[in-house]
């Protein structure tokens, strides 16, 4: 397993549509680990394939308290959803940023596990949450994209501020 490199707002590869994954073999379950290893190194509850380079229809998450029940989401879609949440997400790739974002309070998410096993599950409260806007991330849609202009704006300034501090010798 492998931590692998996780893209940064503003990076336009963040904006692909991800492509189904044809098939669960053993490059894909492969995946799976590497990213769940990339997630809980980075204290993430969720990832999805292009947060780190790959364009697939495909999320990791672990939304437990012991952080002991990965789940892998293959081609997932969602099928139902009900109520609202508002609450602070964060993400991966816009380290630092936390913003409140009205997202459904329940889901039904049908997907192909890491097994390629079809399943159907509900989800509520922070798993919901997660499943959206890791599900988000395979349309190429940030969680910035839900705040108003003046605020994406100065989300965007402050992570090309941060990347170039980063780039800047010392």
């Amino acid at each position: 397993m492998a931590v692998l490199d996780i893209l940064h707002y503003p990076d336009d590869r963040l904006r692909a549509q991800a492509e189904p994954v044809a098939e669960v073999d053993d490059g894909i379950r492969s995946l799976v680990d590497d990213m769940l290893e990339t997630m809980y190194a980075s204290q993430g509850v969720g990832l999805a394939a292009p947060q780190v380079d790959r364009h697939l229809r495909l999320l990791v998450m672990d939304t437990s308290e012991e952080r002991d029940a990965p789940l892998a989401l293959i081609n997932p879609e969602i099928v139902a959803a009900e109520g609202e949440q508002d609450g602070e997400e964060g993400c991966l790739s816009l380290p630092g940023v936390y913003e409140p974002v009205v997202r459904a309070a329940e889901v039904t998410a049908r997907f192909r596990d890491r097994e390629g096993r079809e399943r159907e599950e509900r989800f509520s409260g922070l798993a919901a949450r997660c499943v959206q806007h890791e599900l988000d991330h395979l349309d190429g849609k940030l969680f910035v994209d839900y705040l108003s202009k003046l605020k994406r704006s100065r989300v965007r300034k402050k992570m090309e501020k941060d990347k170039r501090l980063q780039a800047t010798p010392a």
